[in-house]
């Protein structure tokens, strides 16, 4: 049990590691990288059903873990990465070692959306990239313009129908009306 609470204080550290790649565009205080992966795993959970995954609770799981590794290497934006050859998957294993069945298990799922070994995979790895659309178009409607380079970019990898049709709606919307028109209570 000693190894597992340290696990889950490191896990809190999600809290304060922020997405680094919206920094590039201008944004000062992006999401946390736990903010992240809360609104991709229940877009995850909610994809699967629309694809038909009979196993959505696998697919959320599996982006609740997705980005754990950051912990101990940090969220490398595209433009470091180039230049820093830091072993995500390395960090994962080293975090889980000592978890016994459940390290396991959390390691098979993010290999499996890592590499997308599985229909789960493919499916968790949209959520992601639909939650990153999602931020991406909220820090367009705020003044941030190169955002929509993003939206575009992250749009051409999306592989399940039922994302591509998300997206679709996505564009259409100003991410900050969700609640008009909402009945009175």
């Amino acid at each position: 049990m000693d190894k597992l609470s340290d696990f889950l204080f490191e896990l809190g550290h999600l809290r304060r590691i922020r997405h680094e790649g919206w920094k590039l565009i201008g944004v000062q205080h992006p999401e946390s990288v736990a903010e992240h992966s809360l609104r991709a795993a229940q877009i995850g959970y909610i994809l699967a059903h629309l694809e038909g995954h009979n196993r959505p609770e696998e697919v959320c799981t599996m982006l609740v873990f997705h980005d754990i590794g950051e912990c101990r290497i940090g969220d490398i934006h595209k433009v470091a990465n180039r230049y820093i050859e830091a072993n995500e998957e390395k960090a994962v294993m080293d975090q889980v070692a000592s978890l016994d069945e459940s390290g396991k298990n959390i390691l098979d799922l993010w290999q499996n959306f890592e590499y997308k070994k599985t229909k789960a995979g493919i499916i968790a790895k949209d959520a992601d990239l639909l939650d990153m659309i999602l931020t991406a178009k909220e820090y367009f409607h705020q003044g941030f313009s190169d955002a929509k380079d993003w939206i575009e970019k992250l749009g051409r990898k999306l592989e399940t129908e039922s994302a591509k049709q998300i997206l679709k709606h996505i564009m259409l919307k100003n991410p900050f009306e969700w609640w008009i028109g909402l009945k009175k209570l």
